[in-house]
């Protein structure tokens, strides 16, 4: 570890805090509906959105209207990702005569690209077409995170609101987030990677000549609009296989620290937002404590253990830290901070191969999947899960003083609690139980290319990271296979919508209560001991699935290491 290694980390920490204010500000003023100044260039575009599709912004919908109107709209947007995949040897913008993609790969990559995991069992480069890349992947990048955004406001409209019985309109929520943030950020944020030297054509590939004499064709593409909302809408699928590791999606220290900052910026700025919404900043900041606090810790084991190397590799007399499948250009430090940015969100971007961590260093990423990604989290996905922790956290509260659970004026009732507990109970469920089955089958056993502890974790992480819709590997499992297509597939829109409608079901039931106000008998939920208390019940519910399989994968594949026996 080095000085200037701990340096890029507080730099980073201490940017994103800077700007979480000014972006929660934006974020409060879309929550409202409230007249920005890109309403100038933007309203007629939404203005005519909702004229052509006959939709009143004004009419707002109930929890149950609104979860029906949002599973629509995804299951219309799999379906046509699913045919342009399909048909996209048929379809223009396709020089290199890319051939359709087999069924179980569309199935795949539609539901991946739908619930925002972006779990990628193919090359980009040599499998999709631009015309698939652009029409049938980025505009899920923009409405997958448009659509986590709009849900986290409808949970806040339900902390909010009193008596109500509506939350909001989808509609109106997901248009305004997408033209007024998303779209306008992106626009300045691809003129600034195509500057950088990320390319931005139409062009399938070139011919190079390299120093050495040795002729190569290099692909292209539209790169740089689609590594832009990758990285801000926390997606995360590479236009190319070897995604941010590639100095096409990713070429320079610089490049590196800014998708790194958008990947959490929305995040941190939705903490502000909530505090806004339920009129008291101090929750909002009391809850960015507690995932700043776990996510730090997350970065100091991981950048400790690959700054530390692997034991086998000292022993045959090399010094120094992990650098395998890692960027020379990156190094240790900006790796490890990195692997642990996309996975305490959900974005799923790597600029290093988890796979070639050590084996405590690649366990962080794996732990902050399965706490359901809810440290910072996905735009959107991330608040709003870390609020139902809030909702159990509070109900233990209420338990140990005696009196009923109350959280920002509402009080937390059996039905909140039942259907926090559910939606949370998806993870463990899922992602051991479709690993149990991958594990004890052929069609699953055919898949990790390392055999014992480490193909054990390869498994694991994969549908860690389905279920979790992060969409980052161990990129030992080899997963284009019919058994892990459609394994991983379902396992991505449970992990998805899963947890979505009990989260809806808990918005509509604490809008529809009174006020409650806060007594000297109310537990307080916005010092350390709240902050401290919802790190504990995040670190406790995450170890229903993390230790049962903690011996099985990282633990038993880090005592082999230092055994010295290599993977």
């Amino acid at each position: 570890m080095t000085f200037q290694g701990w340096l890029l980390i507080a730099a980073f920490v201490g940017i994103l805090l800077a700007l979480t204010k000014p972006m929660g500000l934006w974020l409060f003023t879309l929550y409202e509906g409230r007249r920005t100044p890109l309403h100038t260039v933007f309203g007629p575009i939404e203005r005519s959105f909702y004229r052509l599709s006959g939709i009143d912004p004004n009419a707002e919908q109930s929890w149950r209207r609104y979860a029906v109107h949002m599973l629509l709209f995804n299951v219309a947007l799999l379906l046509f990702t699913y045919a342009v995949l399909r048909l996209q040897g048929l379809l223009p913008l396709n020089p290199q005569g890319f051939a359709g993609t087999s069924s179980d790969l569309a199935f795949n990559t539609a539901i991946s690209f739908t619930t925002n995991t972006n779990w990628q069992s193919y090359s980009g480069e040599s499998t999709l077409t631009n015309l698939a890349q652009m029409l049938g992947l980025t505009i899920h990048n923009f409405l997958s995170a448009a659509t986590g955004i709009a849900l986290a406001f409808a949970l806040f409209r339900g902390f909010a609101r009193r008596s109500a019985a509506t939350i909001g309109n989808f509609w109106a929520d997901v248009t305004r987030v997408t033209l007024y943030l998303l779209l306008p950020i992106c626009i300045v944020y691809a003129l600034f990677l195509i500057a950088s030297g990320v390319p931005q054509t139409l062009s399938q590939s070139v011919d190079v000549t390299t120093l050495e004499g040795v002729k190569q064709t290099l692909a292209l593409g539209p790169v740089a609009s689609q590594e832009a909302i990758k990285m801000l809408g926390t997606n995360g699928g590479g236009f190319f296989n070897a995604n941010s590791a590639h100095p096409f999606e990713n070429p320079t220290a610089l490049t590196n620290l800014v998708e790194m900052l958008s990947i959490f910026v929305i995040g941190f700025g939705l903490t502000w937002t909530f505090g806004k919404a339920v009129g008291n900043p101090r929750q909002g900041w009391a809850i960015l404590a507690a995932m700043l606090l776990i996510f730090l810790a997350g970065v100091t084991v991981t950048y400790w253990q690959e700054a530390a190397g692997n034991p086998v590799l000292h022993n045959l007399g090399v010094a120094g830290g992990n650098m395998e499948g890692k960027e020379v250009r990156f190094g240790i430090a900006a790796s490890a901070l990195f692997s642990v940015v996309t996975t305490a969100a959900s974005c799923g971007a790597v600029n290093a191969m988890h796979d070639s961590f050590t084996a405590l260093g690649g366990m962080i990423p794996l732990f902050n999947i399965q706490l359901g990604e809810v440290v910072i989290g996905g735009v959107g996905a991330g608040i709003y899960g870390f609020l139902l922790f809030a909702i159990l956290a509070v109900f233990v509260a209420g338990l140990m003083v005696g009196r009923t659970p109350e959280y920002v004026g509402k009080k937390i009732e059996s039905r909140e609690v039942k259907l926090a507990v559910l939606a949370i109970a998806v993870l463990p469920l899922i992602i051991l139980g479709f690993t149990a089955i991958a594990s004890v089958t052929d069609a699953g056993l055919a898949g990790p290319l390392n055999k014992g502890p480490h193909g054990f974790s390869e498994i694991l992480y994969a549908f860690t990271s389905a279920v979790g819709n992060n969409g980052s590997a161990f990129a030992g499992l080899s997963a284009n296979t019919p058994f892990y297509n459609g394994m991983l597939g379902v396992a991505m829109w449970i992990g998805r919508f899963f947890i979505i409608i009990p989260m809806l079901a808990i918005a509509g039931s604490l809008a529809a209560k009174k006020y409650t106000p806060e007594t000297a008998g109310s537990f307080p939920t916005t010092g350390a001991l709240w902050t401290g208390l919802l790190v504990g019940i995040v670190l406790i519910v995450g170890g229903l699935t993390f230790l049962p399989s903690l011996a099985l994968g990282p633990i038993a594949d880090h005592l082999a290491m230092i055994r010295g026996q290599l993977f």
